[in-house]
């Protein structure tokens, strides 16, 4: 039997949890910040064991792992990478499949990474500048006419960007809001990142790397507008979906290609710069626009929603795939099921602005069972045997099926057996939304 540690406790964790929990040779062992029904569960059937603390904490983590005969471990949140969790593990002697606090700096420092991307001459930034001046963060405002992508440099849960035409109205509320970032240090960082505004249509590539060479998975669109529509303020992600044919329906085989190559060649820089590999999942955040794929943002481990998007359909066993990534060596590209995903995300009542936490969620466990659906839980805890809403979102229900259209009927159906002060985004996956994305890319006349 092999012993893993998985560290955090969101759906993204459940869902690797779940992966993991296939291999029937496997005990998990899960470090929570609280207590996440789904992952104690797999933890309790392993034969594992699970224990509450502060995730962000080296110690805590290195302490519970600790006697264990830890086998590898899996650090997962980003502000976990950020906070050296990884590192103190390595120290300690145990295995990780995931980034250090080094390497995660490609996601925790979004200077840091536009620079890396720049000096080694690695394709598909935007115009960008990097700024701890207002005077002069204004002044490239001026020069784009307005039309920016305005974002902390350091981590702000995927809350903190703000574009105009979007959730900024002009260029001069952009220039109020960089002076605000600037005098906040959101993030903790003293210094901001302005890019040009791009047109286009987003999508997230996930990859494995073994420090020497990227796997790509599935290709995801997330949804971060917090409704229907694609209106109102960014979240951490409402849901999202991938195509059977693992592109999207708006997108051809050369888009993803080109993004695998921008990932390639930054682990590649990543290694040049530093000397050390990137051993983990990176996640980039991508557009397609008339001028060729360009790179959002990087995040330095799975995403959440797109992870159950993904792991829903691996047919490879993970602990095999994390097993040989801590190894340095990959032998071989894993395999997914041909299948479609969609993922609606159940949200607090006031959710992102300010959620009604503390409140019973209903199942109808038969409903939900007939449904087909995958669920897996979010910020929820367990309090004899209910479920709790928290601050953040709370379940995601993915529907697997052989096309789009079918996998967001099965999960739509999934939220309607859960009830409470909760609610969702119905549009994603539908044939309308989709039909708009493939119109915006005919429309800009991107390639």
């Amino acid at each position: 039997m092999k012993n893993f540690l998985l560290v955090g406790n969101g759906a993204r964790e459940h869902a690797i949890a779940e992966a993991i929990c296939r291999n029937a040779n496997v005990r998990l062992f899960a470090f929570m910040s609280a207590n996440h029904p789904g992952i104690a569960a797999l933890a309790r059937k392993s034969g594992g064991e699970f224990a509450i603390g502060d995730i962000h904490s080296p110690a805590q983590v290195e302490a519970f792992a600790e006697g264990k005969g830890i086998s590898l471990a899996f650090p997962s949140p980003d502000a976990v990478l950020a906070a050296g969790v990884t590192d103190a593990l390595l120290i300690a002697g145990v295995p990780c499949a995931a980034p250090t606090k080094e390497a995660s700096r490609l996601e925790w420092d979004k200077a840091y990474c536009r620079e890396l991307l720049r000096d080694f001459r690695v394709p598909g930034a935007p115009k960008f500048g990097i700024f701890d001046n207002e005077k002069e963060a204004h002044a490239f405002i001026d020069a784009c006419n307005g039309e920016v992508a305005v974002k902390p440099s350091g981590l702000t849960g995927g809350k903190g960007v703000k574009v105009t035409g979007f959730q900024l109205k002009d260029g001069a509320e952009a220039k109020q809001y960089a002076t605000e970032l600037l005098s906040a240090k959101l993030g903790g960082k003293v210094n901001i990142v302005i890019e040009e505004k791009l047109d286009g249509e987003e999508f997230s590539l996930q990859a494995f790397s073994d420090g020497s060479k990227i796997y790509g998975m599935p290709l995801v669109q997330d949804h971060k507008r917090a409704y229907e529509g694609d209106v109102g303020p960014n979240t951490g992600g409402m849901g999202s979906y991938s195509d059977a044919n693992h592109l999207l329906p708006f997108l051809k085989r050369e888009h993803r290609d080109e993004a695998l190559s921008i990932m390639q060649k930054t682990i590649e820089a990543f290694r040049k710069k530093t000397g050390k590999p990137f051993i983990g999942v990176l996640y980039g955040g991508f557009m397609a626009t008339k001028n060729g794929v360009k790179l959002i943002e990087y995040n330095a481990r799975f995403g959440d929603p797109e992870a159950m998007n993904v792991l829903s359909i691996l047919k490879s066993d993970l602990y095999t795939i994390f097993e040989q990534m801590a190894a340095h060596k990959m032998t071989k590209a894993p395999e997914f099921e041909k299948k479609a995903t969609v993922c609606k995300y159940l949200v607090p009542e006031g959710y992102p602005v300010k959620s009604v936490t503390d409140q019973p969620l209903s199942i109808e466990d038969l409903t939900l069972e007939e449904s087909g659906a995958r669920v897996f839980y979010a910020s929820v805890y367990e309090k004899d045997g209910t479920i709790y809403t928290q601050s953040s979102r709370s379940i995601g229900l993915v529907g697997l099926a052989g096309t789009i259209e079918e996998a967001e009927k099965i999960s739509e159906s999934a939220c309607s057996a859960i009830s409470g002060k909760v609610w969702h985004r119905k549009d994603i996956g539908t044939p309308e939304l989709l039909k708009r994305r493939t119109e915006h890319m005919k429309r800009i006349g991107a390639r």
